[in-house]
Order: structure tokens, then sequence, then C-alpha cells
């Protein structure tokens, strides 16, 4: 019986090795030998999630003509792979990754870290903020004040509760977007809300056209939904939308779903203007694509000269083109897990229908909870507690790199939680291995990308400030060292930090 449970193709795999090589290496720099190179960006790739474990690799001969390179060298570095335990072979039923006992299985997405990890670890993994209090605890005492009516009930509200949903839709009509409760669902956080759409939308083997690079667990939910992915890259400095490149791929391609941040777009930060999004819903609209936009940093602008372009929706706002995904977890807090659609009312029914063989609701509790923030303007005082406390940490966090990493480029967004950041010509894979030794955890590029692409970036979010920023920034610095210098496979004990 075969041990493997997929298979990754050899011109697949030879794409995202090639993705590693970001440049020559350094003065000083000793180049290793082909096989280790080629057994270290197979590991790398199993430690980050972009090749599964249990996958079953090219045979030798297949990967050796990908590569171009002999199949002496690539049998060796099976050969190495399989004594540090990152790879098991069977005659007959041929090789595939694992992971070596002790390891801790690789995470695909940017789950954070287990609080017990905290004290030695500097999580940059997740962009995600402490709940910005006291107006957690006041929203949840609000909400367990109005439980009453509800505990009468079985509890079930595949749509969202009522008063939630109509708190929603006004909130969209006050913005000049006139909505009905009808065109709103809650959903469990943004990601229920992007499982419903792809599940409703995009079946197996539709195509999805993204950004590029894109939201990484976003991209990774669409990849394990079946879908294929067309990746359509920013604009010249990643600073904006290539709206001639969005117009032929949606004609070309006509990919079923598209999927986009248009505010302060993660991880890039970038904010599209009002006659970009004009054009995205024209371009999909003609293409018959339906325009998923992610909302969940629409209300974290963070310096005040910042002009907001009307919301996406604002030029569809029947919904019939454009479905709109918001959420509170960046916004407020992330253990708020609601989030919700607004679309036209019979794709709502879709989704609601749909659902049944989902989650059924999102919590009660928690939907009354926000619903409370939002009727008294506690939702108002603490969106702007989170913004003031993002401020404050970017500007921290970029004056670090600046003075730790002079040689790292990004532009400074003016609003969302992530930079994003030119490694100068450094592996973002080996930055995230070795980082983790030193004690700081950051994501690379390619969990941003499609097929490895953005191997010389990393994303580096608003979650601390202060002194914890510069430390932040230092153990990157020893991190980029090491892998300048190919000193990556020592060992450096994480030091204890306490903010």
């Amino acid at each position: 019986m075969a041990q493997w449970t997929s298979a990754v193709g050899a011109a697949q795999l030879a794409r995202q090795l090639q993705a590693q090589r970001t440049g020559p290496p350094g003065a000083g720099t000793r180049r290793p030998p082909a096989y280790r190179a080629l057994a270290d960006g197979i590991r790398l790739l199993v430690l980050e999630g972009r090749v599964p474990v249990a996958a079953r690799l090219p045979a030798e001969r297949e990967l050796a003509l990908s590569l171009s390179m002999s199949r002496t060298t690539v049998a060796a570095a099976y050969e190495a792979l399989r004594t540090e335990g990152f790879l098991e072979s069977r005659r007959g039923a041929g090789s595939w990754t694992a992971v070596p006992a002790g390891n801790p299985l690789p995470a695909r997405g940017l789950e954070p870290l287990p609080p017990e990890s905290l004290g030695s670890m500097i999580d940059l993994g997740t962009a995600a903020l402490p709940a910005p209090e006291p107006w957690l605890t006041r929203g949840v005492h609000g909400a367990l004040e109005e439980l009453a009516p509800y505990a009468h009930t079985h509890g079930d509200y595949p749509a969202g509760l009522p008063a939630l949903r109509r708190m929603l839709a006004d909130r969209y009509t006050d913005l000049g977007i006139p909505t009905m409760p009808e065109q709103i669902m809650v959903t469990t956080g943004a990601m229920g809300a992007m499982d419903a759409i792809c599940h409703l939308f995009a079946g197996r083997g539709e195509r999805i056209a993204v950004e590029s690079p894109s939201y990484a667990n976003i991209l990774q939910l669409m990849r394990e939904a079946g879908a294929r992915l067309v990746p359509i890259a920013m604009a010249e400095g990643l600073t904006g939308w290539d709206l001639p490149r969005w117009r032929q791929v949606l004609r070309d391609a006509a990919p079923r779903l598209a999927y986009v941040v248009a505010d302060f777009h993660n991880p890039t930060g970038a904010l599209a203007d009002e006659d970009q999004r004009r054009q995205l819903v024209d371009a999909a609209r003609s293409a018959g694509t339906v325009l998923v936009v992610d909302e969940t940093m629409s209300e974290l602008p963070l310096d005040a000269d910042v002009a907001m372009p009307r919301r996406v929706c604002a030029f569809d706002p029947a919904g019939s083109t454009v479905l709109t995904v918001g959420s509170a977890s960046k916004a407020f807090w992330a253990g708020m897990r609601i989030g919700w659609v607004r679309a036209a009312p019979d794709v709502i029914r879709s989704l609601v229908s749909a659902r049944a063989y989902a989650d059924l609701g999102t919590p009660v509790l928690e939907q009354l909870s926000v619903n409370w923030l939002m009727r008294t303007g506690g939702w108002e005082e603490a969106v702007a507690l989170r913004r003031a406390q993002a401020r404050e940490n970017r500007d921290a966090l970029v004056a670090a790199v600046r003075d730790q990493l002079p040689d790292w480029e990004f532009h400074v967004p003016h609003g969302g939680l992530t930079l994003w950041v030119r490694t100068g010509g450094l592996s973002g894979s080996r930055l995230a291995e070795v980082g983790e030794r030193v004690g700081v955890r950051v994501p690379s590029g390619p969990r941003f990308g499609v097929d490895g692409a953005f191997e010389g970036y990393v994303r580096l979010p608003f979650t601390v400030g202060g002194p914890v920023a510069v430390e932040a920034a230092a153990r990157l610095a020893t991190a980029a060292r090491l892998v300048a210098t190919g000193a990556t496979t020592g060992t450096d004990a994480p030091r204890t930090f306490v903010a």
C-alpha cells in the first residue's frame, strides 16, 4: 500500500525550486554542493508547507531532466533528505516527503503561535493585535444583557441575527450604498465568508483570478477547494493594480471568480483609488466574472491625510457583480469571529442554503456583541483605538527595520496592518527558517504568491511596537547575516523577551 497521499510533478517542483534562487552568493559566501542546495531547497518547501507532507516526489530521472542536472545529483539529494528524515522511500512505491520525529508539522497558512511560545519568540506571523479594551468586555456585557430572548429559541440563524443584518445594511446605506438586510449574510469570520463563496461559485477546477501577491490564507483555502488560481501581478513597485492586465486576463481566462483586497491590500498595503475600483468592476462585469472584494482592512487608515475612496460595491450597488466580504477580526479583534457578505438577495439566499451543510450559523453571543458595539458607538471608539495602536507600531517597526536592515526595501503603507519588504536578494524562505531559530517568526514571500513567486520578500505586520519592534528587527538582522554567509545550519537559542 502506498504511503503517499498526493503527488508533486517534476515541472511544478522545478518551478518552486528555481524561484528560491534570488541572486548570486555574496562576498565570502561558500556555495554549497549542488546536491546539498537541492536537498535544502526541497526541505524548505516541506517546512513551509508548500510541498505537503506525504507528497510523492518525482522520480530521480524526471526531476533531473526538469532541473537540467545529473541524475546522480538528484539521487544524492534524495539520499541526504532520507538521512535527515525528510524523505521516505520504498521500492516500487517511490519516495514521499516526511518530517523527522519531534518536528512540528508545517503550517500551510499563517496560524498564530500558541501562547506558551510567546515568551521566547516574537511572533510576526499573523497580522492581529490584542483586543481594544475596555470595548471587548463592554461588548460582551452588553450582549449578555440582550441574550435572554434568543435563549428561548433554537439559536440557529443561518443568515445571521436579524438585528445584526439590519445594522450592517444600515452602515452600508450610510456610506451612500443603499442596502437591505436581505443583502447581508453573517458568517464565522471572513474565512467563513470566503469558504461559502468558493463552494458556491468555484467548484473543483474552476479558475479564480487573484492579485499577485495576495493573502496567503485565502490562497490556500482556494487551493484546497480545488480552484485553479490565475495570478495577476500588481503594478510597478507593487503599489497598485495593473488595470490593462486585469482586463486582458478576465477577458482571456474567463475566471468564474476574481478576488481582490482593494483597501490596504494584504500584504503590500496598497490602496486602490476610485478610478481603479470603477475599472475593476467594469472589467469583471464585461467578462461575466464575479468580483469578490475583501474589505477586512477598510476601517484601518492610519494617516490623517488619507482620503478613502468609495467602497468597491458603490459601483455595483445591487450586488450582482460585486460580492463584498467584511469582518470584525482586523478592525476589532481576531478572537471576535464575525464576518459578513454583502451581495444581491438571490446570491445571499443561495449562500445561506449551501451553508446548511457547513457550520449552520455563527455564534449568537458574538453577533450580539458586535451589534451592541455598532449600535452604541463603541465600535467607532474601539476602531479609533486600534488605528492609534497600529500607527504607533508601524512607525516603530519601520524605524527599527531601516536602522537594522538598511538594504531592505519597502513602501510605507498609509493604512492596514502589513509591511511588504524586499530582503536585499536574500531568500525569504531561508530567513523564515533561520528566524525561528533566533527567536522571530516571520512569513516568507512565497506564502503570498502562486508557485513559488516572491522568494525575495517577507511580510512584517504591525503587531509589535516600542522595544519589542527594535528587538524583532535585531533578530531579523541576525537571521539575515546567517543567511547571507551561508551559516544556516547552526542553532541560536532565542532569548526570552518580555515587553
